[in-house]
């Protein structure tokens, strides 16, 4: 008999590993990890920042954030400003490069959403929403535990 939690782990799995697979690919061809990937993606979305409100944003140390940030400026995706009211700090701002990736990343972002879930009736789609949070939700409470 089959476990319908197990067959819905299953599936689960397998979604994460095709995403993964996607993943690698991307960074394949742009020569970027994901982690780098991931930080141009939250200064698209909170726009320029000093590297500890990157570090809270993506939920890392600053260390981190500033390895990051050493890699996007040798790769041209991004630069280091002056902050315009604190001396001691720097932002962190795209580059024109950086500008372009980032849209880039939004645009395809958009367009897998729209063709994954573009024919599935909104009903749906809210109930699998839903799932998903409670599941996040979830998985969360219990990594805690450990």
């Amino acid at each position: 008999m089959v476990d319908k939690h197990t067959t819905a782990l299953d599936k689960v799995l397998h979604l994460s590993m095709l995403v993964a697979t996607d993943l690698a690919r991307f960074e394949q061809e742009s020569g970027l990890t994901s982690a780098r990937v991931h930080l141009l993606w939250t200064l698209g979305l909170v726009g320029p920042g000093n590297q500890q409100s990157l570090a809270s944003a993506l939920n890392v140390t600053a260390r981190n954030v500033t390895g990051l940030v050493d890699g996007l400026v040798t790769s041209g995706h991004v630069r280091r400003e002056p902050h315009p009211t604190d001396r001691r700090a720097t932002l962190v701002t795209p580059t024109a490069l950086g500008r372009r990736t980032i849209g880039e990343l939004q645009d395809s972002h958009r367009d897998l959403a729209r063709r994954l879930f573009g024919a599935v009736p909104a009903p749906r789609l809210h109930a699998f929403v839903t799932t998903l949070d409670e599941t996040i939700t979830t998985f969360e409470r219990l990594m805690e535990k450990q």
